[in-house]
């Protein structure tokens, strides 16, 4: 198994079909939803057991030493088994390699607990994703 950036085209696209699936589709949004003007700046993260590509997450800069989470996915046959703890744990190893200090995030209402077992913090509700999923800031301090 591998955390690493999505390598070849067809990566790239299996990245961006997996946050499509997961992310946007349930939600009945249009292929591209899934894609934004971060992605360009962006440190993806895409999380394979051997070519088999089983979650994704994106790491933002905010400024000095703040950095954001966001589009974190986990294919469903492979929910609830530690691959969501792992990415993230390479995603905050990642950012504390970058000298952040602190890791914010949007979690929607169905991943809160998740994220407070990774110790992050919850701050307040932040937005409504597309008028129906509600999203709660959260922070971790490194």
């Amino acid at each position: 198994m591998s955390i690493r950036l999505p390598e070849t085209q067809e990566e790239w696209d299996n990245y961006y079909d997996l946050r499509y699936r997961i992310l946007r589709e349930p939600l009945n949004q249009l292929r591209g939803s899934e894609k934004n003007e971060g992605d360009a700046a962006g440190i993806h993260f895409a999380f394979y057991d051997d070519i088999q590509l089983i979650g994704i997450a994106r790491l933002d800069k905010m400024d000095k030493t703040i950095y954001q989470v966001r589009f974190v996915a986990i294919d469903l046959p492979f929910q609830g088994k530690g691959y969501g703890q792992s990415i993230m744990k390479a995603v905050e190893d990642s950012a504390q390699q970058l000298n952040a200090t602190k890791i914010i995030l949007h979690a929607r209402e169905n991943a809160v607990e998740f994220y407070k077992s990774l110790a992050y913090s919850l701050l307040e509700p932040s937005h409504l994703l597309f008028g129906q999923v509600q999203h709660y800031l959260m922070e971790k301090i490194l």
